[in-house]
């Protein structure tokens, strides 16, 4: 089922996204551009993506960083400086 007809985006190709880590509507919007034409799907993106869990959501729920490039951040910059 077509989720963003605009961009002939589907319900699955929304969760995939979402199991690679998307968690928002905006970040699918980068993975596919889902959303940013006429709007109309935004709210469906938001309910596909509640009924999901966030592996971002839950790193940062547990206190830790939600991407492994968090944790080189601040040693790449301290070795540029």
């Amino acid at each position: 089922m077509y989720v963003c007809s605009c961009f002939g985006v589907t319900e699955k190709q929304v969760k995939d996204h979402a199991d690679a880590g998307a968690c928002t509507p905006r970040q699918i919007a980068s993975a596919c551009k889902a959303g940013t034409d006429c709007g109309s799907c935004v709210r469906r993106i938001q309910s596909i993506l509640g009924r999901g869990n966030c592996p971002r959501r839950e790193l940062l729920d547990q206190g830790m960083p939600a991407l492994a490039t968090d944790l080189s951040a601040p040693d790449e910059l301290s070795e540029a400086a």
